[in-house]
């Protein structure tokens, strides 16, 4: 089992590495922001699977699960919010971008305001 425990785990860190290189490569801080969540949870949580393999104890497994958990929840959740908060102060999309889905929901935001609105 540590074997296999070591083989996941270096799958986790070739997938954070590949995060890492996205964060590089990619054009704007949307598509940056998108590759390193992606590849930060897939690899962050295939490198705990590859510990709690390895090591096998209760106690270790427990709280690597809720590590896990705690990943899965948190990284997704908190990459949309600053993407949509980025969007909304007006961070500059990609030439390349072909589609903007949030451009109708910032200038519902821009009219409420205006008018006196929700705040």
């Amino acid at each position: 089992m540590e074997l296999a425990g070591a083989i996941v785990a270096l799958l986790g860190s070739i997938f954070l590495f590949l995060g890492a290189l996205g964060l590089l490569r990619m054009p704007d801080v949307f598509n940056r922001m998108q590759a390193g969540t992606k590849a930060s949870t897939l690899g962050t949580v295939l490198f705990l699977v590859g510990i709690a393999l390895g090591q096998q104890e209760g106690a270790v497994v427990g709280k690597l699960v809720i590590l896990i958990l705690f990943i899965l929840f948190t990284n997704p959740l908190s990459s949309h919010a600053l993407a949509r908060a980025a969007h909304h102060i007006g961070i500059p999309l990609s030439k390349k971008t072909v589609k903007d889905d949030l451009s109708n929901d910032v200038i519902k935001d821009d009219d409420q305001h205006e008018e006196g609105g929700a705040e």
